[in-house]
Formats: C-alpha cells, structure tokens, sequence
C-alpha cells in the first residue's frame, strides 16, 4: 500500500503562476491584444488570490487563444514559454521536496486548476507522473475553448482526485498535501497531513489554527 505526496503547482512548486505567466507570455509574443488582454488576465489573478474567483468565466478567457491558434504553433509556442518562464521559476527546493518522497516509495501527484496544456509539460520537467489539471476538450485535433469535466478548482480538487484514486483502484496509507493557496482548504483538509508552503495570509493564519506545518521551498 503506498502514500500519497499531492502537491500544488503554482506558487508551490513554482515561485509564479503559470496560468497568469502564460498570459504573460502570450501577450509578449503578440498572439493576443495585448492592453486588454494583461488588464483582464491581472483581474482574474487577483480575483484568485482573494478566493473570489469565477472559475467558468476565468475558464472561457484562458481558453480562448487555444482555441484560437493550431495544435502544432501552441506545442511550439510553449516551448519558448517553458524557457523563459517557467524553467527559472522552479522553487529552489521543490525538486528537493519531489526527491524526498520519492525515495520513500511515495505515489507523487501535481493537482492544479491551471489547464493541462500549460501544465503537463511542467509536470514532465519535475518528474512528476501523476498530474491531475482542468482538462480543455479538444475535438477534431482542436482546442474548443471549453474544459472538459469538472474544473480541478476548490472542492473540484477534492472531487477528482477521489475520482482518479477510484479509477486506478489506488488504495493507500496516509496522504500529505502541500499547497500555498487558501483556495485549497478543502484539500489540505482532505489529506491526513496538510503543509502550508509559503502560504498566503489566509492560509498562514489557518495553519497556524489548526497546527500544520508552514514551510518554504523559496529558500531552501
């Protein structure tokens, strides 16, 4: 029977966001209007931090541009992404972190609301197999602009991952979750052991309530 090691991404793995990074980068490449487009990406960012966030209408915007180019230019296009914006964005200890359960024979899985366009090739980098993200629907070979299934958001973390321990029959010990965002109380609740990793204000004040670890991978 194994453990569970879930992690978030953004701000956890990552010292960034790279769903607001991706619209970053998009905008520097000229592939979307670009006053309106960083006015609206930093609003929803915002609306994220503060627990507020419209995650169906957030979905619809962030969507948009890969409904919006071929299959092939986006793979291409995120290439340069992953270089210049997300390769020096890992956490000076995350890989430390990875590492550590993985030599315990733990089962290691990323869960993030960013889609998995954006974040399966973060996954990859960080040698991390199991990734459960918002899934775009893709038909015909072409992004729709519309996420398949239930968004991998709050509660919605909770929800797929029982689903995806379903699925696989996966039976297990204990689970530890690592997570930096108040966003993510109900899976830090869910798991028998929550860490709080460079934790927002609303989340430091509730491990500290509650007696969880805080911990940063920042400054390791």
């Amino acid at each position: 029977m194994t453990n569970l090691a879930i992690f978030d991404l953004d701000h956890t793995l990552l010292d960034g966001d790279s769903d607001y990074l991706w619209g970053q980068f998009l905008v520097e490449q000229g592939r979307v209007d670009g006053e309106a487009y960083e006015r609206q990406n930093k609003l929803f960012y915002e609306a994220y931090q503060a627990g507020t966030l419209d995650i169906d209408a957030f979905a619809r915007f962030s969507l948009a541009p890969l409904a919006a180019h071929e299959p092939q230019e986006l793979h291409q296009l995120h290439r340069g992404f992953m270089r210049e914006k997300i390769e020096p964005r890992v956490a000076a200890g995350a890989r430390a972190l990875l590492d550590r359960h993985r030599r315990a024979g733990d089962t290691l899985i990323i869960t993030t609301a960013t889609n998995r366009f954006i974040t399966e090739p973060i996954a990859a980098l960080l040698g991390v197999p199991n990734l459960l993200a918002t899934d775009p629907e893709m038909i015909d070979g072409r992004y729709t602009g519309r996420i398949t299934g239930h968004a991998n958001f709050r509660e919605g973390k909770v929800l797929r991952l029982r689903e995806w321990l379903e699925h696989r029959r996966i039976q297990y010990a204990r689970s530890t979750c690592y997570s930096d965002s108040h966003n993510d109380l109900p899976l830090l609740g869910f798991a028998d052991t929550a860490v709080a990793v460079d934790p927002d204000p609303i989340l430091r004040a509730e491990a500290e309530r509650r007696g969880w670890a805080v911990i940063s991978l920042r400054a390791a």
